[in-house]
């Protein structure tokens, strides 16, 4: 395994070139090279565990309330979102910190490659199965608001444990594709992480499985977005043809309209976290190109360029870990009471410009009497 150059007087390292470049550029390196700290993969980690942990409690509490009966498929949704971010940080982030402890010497961590392994294999499974199963549940909602009828007669909860047990097993497999030779996991710029190898252009398998990783990235994006939109034509059409609905309907509304405005938050969220990855890496694999070059770099001009390249690619890795932390907080932060509050503000405005168009269509009236008597 090939050791990555590591930023003098810091262990973090975010500047490649610091190692290797004179002068001017020099300089910005060791500046780059002090802006983090082990205390960002650290706060990563306590904050991902406390939020993930509070959403889990929260969930299982909601489960096992009769008024959430009509909800436990999305709930059994996002307690394994939470249970899988939550996975996610328990197994990466300790490495991270080892490594960043280590002066960002990934060989001292791990001598024998193994470890590289197992973090890259880790990546893949906790990045493709929290979008996959943001995809589920934007499904669920939709075929609950679409379909209801046909949802209440085969949606169990057990059909949706079975599909997140696939949704695992299936990420699971694909993500031991390289142990078959199929693609292979690298250590990544700046030397504190692996992921998939985009560089072996030339390798078929390598080629296969990173551009796969990438477009079912994409594509359970779209997917999410499909039905999240779907099922907002659906609430805006029924809400315009029920003037006037039951008690039941209406606390059904309410439910729908609680696990909708969840749902776009983290499909939110997964957007923003992924989509710069996942671009990222397609850009890469079709233009035959890697951060491998973020090594070092062969002129003052040419490390300016590729200064920016491998900021933002840092950048975008650091979003799509995120994720793992900004999922359950969606799903704390639009719980029922923050969304009671929301109706509550968004009734009274509605509530005075209904008065203000009564007020103007009274007298409106009594000026069209006034001119025909």
């Amino acid at each position: 395994m090939s050791r990555w150059p590591q930023c003098q007087g810091d262990p973090n390292g975010t500047d490649p070139g610091a190692m290797r470049q004179q002068g001017n550029v020099t300089g910005r390196a060791a500046e780059g090279c002090s802006t983090v700290s082990v205390a960002f993969p650290l706060t990563m980690m306590i904050t991902g565990i406390v939020g993930n942990a509070l959403a889990m409690l929260l969930v299982s509490r909601s489960y096992r309330a009769k008024k959430s009966r009509r909800k436990r498929s999305f709930l059994l949704c996002i307690g394994s979102l939470a249970l899988t971010d939550l996975l996610g940080q328990l197994l990466t982030s300790p490495i991270v910190i080892s490594v960043y402890l280590s002066d960002r010497a990934w060989d001292a961590v791990d001598p024998s490659g193994h470890l590289c392994a197992f973090f890259g294999f880790s990546m893949t499974v906790f990045g493709l199965c929290p979008l996959f199963i943001a995809s589920a549940m934007a499904v669920e909602r939709t075929l609950a608001i679409r379909a209801p009828h046909w949802y209440a007669s085969h949606m169990k909860t057990r059909v949706t444990k079975a599909v997140l047990l696939s949704i695992w097993l299936a990420v699971f497999a694909f993500a031991l594709l390289p142990v078959a030779g199929l693609g292979q996991y690298t250590l990544q710029w700046p030397g504190t992480w692996c992921f998939i190898s985009t560089g072996d252009s030339q390798l078929t398998g390598s080629l296969f499985f990173a551009s796969t990783f990438a477009i079912l990235g994409l594509l359970s994006l779209v997917v999410t977005m499909a039905c999240n939109l779907a099922t907002i034509e659906a609430l805006v059409s029924r809400c315009r043809t029920k003037a006037t609905a039951s008690r039941s309907s209406k606390q059904w509304g309410r439910i729908a309209m609680e696990t909708l405005i969840q749902l776009l938050g983290i499909m939110c969220v997964l957007s923003a976290c992924w989509s710069p990855l996942l671009i990222m890496m397609l850009k890469m694999i079709f233009s035959h190109t890697s951060f491998e070059h973020c090594k070092g770099f062969s002129s003052e001009a040419q490390s300016s360029e590729l200064h920016k390249e491998c900021n933002f690619f840092l950048t975008a890795v650091r979003l799509a870990s995120l994720n793992q932390i900004l999922d359950p907080w969606v799903y704390l932060l639009l719980r029922k009471i923050l969304l009671q509050k929301f109706c509550q503000a968004a009734n009274a405005v509605s509530k005075c410009s209904n008065n203000e168009l009564k007020e103007r269509s009274i007298t409106l009236s009594e000026e069209i009497r006034r001119t025909t008597a």
